[in-house]
């Protein structure tokens, strides 16, 4: 009986395991909270900061941050929901075409 009971827990355990690893293959570039911070004025990140700060953050990204952000931002609008909860970012990298 334990030992049945130990190979169902031992299951169990990488079911939940194996979800926990896929949850987080899923993250976008827009979810790294440290780069995604030098665009907005408050730690909440609902207030972006003025235009021409939010320029000179962008052109201070990476070329591969920038296309990676880029990418997330097309997928947002791709798949259109409430989950979306970066309108006015990806806008303004759409303004200014995703690579300057």
């Amino acid at each position: 009986m334990k030992i049945k009971t130990m190979a169902l827990s031992a299951v169990a355990l990488c079911m939940m395991g194996g979800a926990v690893l896929a949850a987080g293959e899923n993250t976008s570039a827009l979810d790294d909270q440290a780069k995604m911070s030098a665009f907005y004025t408050d730690s909440s990140m609902k207030t972006m900061k003025a235009d021409d700060e939010f320029v000179a953050a962008w052109k201070a990204l990476t070329e591969e941050d920038r296309m990676a952000m880029t990418k997330a931002c097309a997928d947002e609008v791709a798949n259109a929901n409430p989950t979306n909860t970066h309108p006015e970012f990806c806008s303004n990298t759409k303004r200014l075409g995703g690579n300057q």
